[in-house]
């Protein structure tokens, strides 16, 4: 028996589901998802499918001695969980929430003590990095509980899921958080790929009459955080059918966070109307009681309106608790019209003009129609396939996220879509009907488990990039002039994991000896490009997307210039390394496509 194990880490919620398979008897998985024992009250612990992404950070003395305890741990200043998200909406300047979307931060230190973002100096902060490895342990602390005198969670077959838009360094900072949480030897793969893996699993061998050759299955994963777009491909080759990842999204920062933020916003419009101001930490609160208030609501039909209460400002007697409500009616116009417009396929993303200055915070999208964002990937990569039509057509919609429980706004979603199709005299897209929303990419994560020991069906992808490694240009001086950067491509669009190519015979110096920065670059559309290609101008190029350098010193003589061959390689975990190799030496240098902060 092997076991194979699956962690959603998300947003908002993060789970843990498992599978045995006994491949001998040729039997097929048996899925069980880990209830997660955590605090629900002081004193209190249940276990729980769900295992929310969210850490308290209490005060000295906050609690009474003992009444944070838990199964594994009998002293806590460090709550996750249910508690955690509950008692932090009523002081949120201790809660960390989010700390999944501050990984791809690009100009914040992610393993610095950030977060709470802004939070007081008496609050003792924790970085995104470490806050995520917290989850994490959670998890694996649960696991060990269960099933730790056998097997150990660290000594199984763990697959972590990504969102399909996290770049390298956001990649690379989620395996150092598992490391941190005791799982040295994880597996990466992205989360609308898990979704659909479940959907795998849950049709079995089905699955072949939902979809035929010349399907493109559309994947929209829209979460607590983030909107992914996958497209995959179905093919055929010798009367078999095969799956094949087509494209990916680029990484959009807009999910339930800013549902939650623009309810929060509404109610708070109401309540000045009725002569009641919040100020800034009001205002948080208010963000976290819409979000239950919505989840509430989504998770009972009947309901048409439910309360919403901020806790008042000074002592109880003179602040009080204020209160307004949410209702259904709400709910539905403010999240349908504000996130999923009716919009033409064509239309780009709003560029809001930028002020001169402004807040250190998430790098949010500055348009909030997921509609407008889904319309524009589409008509991206009906260009980079090389499709003769206004927009790439996908044929049938896997629909993935917690935002989706809500089936007026998949709902919603699917009639824009099939809009799009119709205008262009294309037939609908047809529906593949996944199982549960919460649950579905930690079991898909499991199953991509069973599937890479050598069972059922494999997507094929490899990367989802092309990457680019910047290349100083050697001409004589201009006065006024600087030299433009080349793009070297060192792994094409599908690299597939667990392989490797040289860069064809080029004549490239490597300064070592003393500190030196490294540009790379990436493209989700420019698909042509072998390994080798050489962009004259990576500034210019239309379709490249510059990520964060690496500044590092090198070993080796001060200021030598260090002949070199490239090779780049794709490692099991998912990880973009290239690899610099002496040409008349046993000299090798190795950088990562990782943030390493200055």
């Amino acid at each position: 028996m092997s076991t194979c194990v699956g962690i959603d880490l998300g947003t908002t919620h993060s789970a843990l589901s498992w599978l045995k398979a006994d491949a001998e008897k040729g039997r097929g998985p048996g899925q069980a998802v880990l209830p997660v024992p955590q605090l629900t009250a002081p004193g209190t612990v249940e276990p729980k499918l769900l295992l929310p992404s969210f850490l308290y950070l209490a005060a000295p003395q906050e609690f009474p001695e003992g009444s944070l305890a838990l199964p594994w741990k009998s002293v806590a200043t460090q709550i996750t969980g249910e508690f955690a998200r509950s008692h932090g909406a009523k002081v949120p300047t201790r809660l960390v929430s989010s700390a999944k979307s501050w990984l791809t931060h690009p100009t914040v230190d992610r393993r610095a003590a950030v977060l709470p973002w802004q939070a007081p100096d008496d609050v003792q902060k924790i970085s995104p990095v470490d806050a995520s490895a917290r989850y994490l342990e959670h998890l694996r602390h649960a696991w060990d509980k269960a099933f730790g005198a056998t097997q150990k969670l660290a000594e199984q077959s763990v697959v972590l899921t990504v969102p399909a838009s996290f770049d390298a360094a956001a990649r690379d900072l989620t395996l150092e958080a598992a490391q941190k949480a005791g799982l040295p030897q994880v597996t990466l793969l992205e989360e609308p790929q898990a979704a659909l893996y479940a959907w795998l699993e849950a049709a079995g061998d089905d699955w072949r009459r939902s979809l035929k050759p010349d399907d493109v299955l559309l994947v929209i994963d829209v979460g607590g955080g983030t909107s992914d777009f996958s497209l995959i491909g179905v093919t055929q080759k010798d009367g078999d059918l095969s799956l094949e990842r087509l494209a990916v999204g680029d990484h959009i920062l807009l999910g339930g966070d800013n549902m939650d933020l623009a309810l929060a916003y509404a109610l708070a419009e109401k309540l000045k109307a009725a002569g009641k101001s919040l100020d800034a930490w009001q205002l948080n609160a208010l963000t976290h009681a819409a979000r239950a208030a919505k989840e509430q609501l989504f998770s009972t039909p009947k309901a048409d309106k439910l309360p919403v209460t901020v806790p008042g400002r000074g002592s109880s007697l003179i602040g009080g608790t204020i209160k307004t409500e949410l209702t259904a009616d709400e709910l539905g116009t403010l999240l349908t019209q504000g996130f999923f417009p009716r919009v033409e396929v064509g239309e780009a993303p709003v560029q809001q003009r930028r002020s001169g200055l402004g807040q250190v915070s998430l790098p949010w999208a500055q348009d909030a129609a997921i509609t407008r964002h889904l319309g524009a990937f589409l008509s991206r990569q009906a260009q980079s396939l090389s499709l003769r039509t206004r927009f790439a057509r996908p044929t049938a919609v896997l629909f993935n996220g917690g935002v989706f429980k809500a089936t007026a706004l998949k709902n919603r979603v699917l009639e824009v879509i099939n809009g799009w199709l119709q205008a262009d005299g294309a037939a609908p897209a047809r529906v593949l009907e996944g199982s549960d929303l919460d649950l579905a990419v930690a079991r898909g994560a499991a199953y991509y488990g069973w599937v890479k020991a050598g069972h059922g069906i494999r997507i094929r992808g490899g990367t989802a990039r092309s990457y680019y490694v910047g290349v100083e240009s050697s001409m004589p001086a201009v006065p006024g002039f600087v030299p433009p950067v080349k793009a070297l491509c060192v792994a094409p669009f599908g690299m597939e994991e667990g392989t490797q190519a040289d860069v064809p015979a080029q004549e490239f110096g490597l300064v070592v000896g003393e500190a030196t920065r490294f540009r790379f670059f990436s493209s989700s559309t420019r698909r042509g490009d072998a390994v080798g290609t050489m962009l004259d101008d990576a500034e210019r190029t239309e379709g490249l997307e510059e990520l964060p350098a690496i500044e590092t010193t090198l070993s080796g003589k001060a200021g030598a210039l260090v002949p070199v061959s490239l090779q780049a390689a794709v490692t099991e975990l998912g990880a973009l390394e290239l690899r610099c190799v002496e040409r008349q030496g046993s000299g090798a240098w190795k950088l990562e496509l990782n943030v390493r902060e200055p």
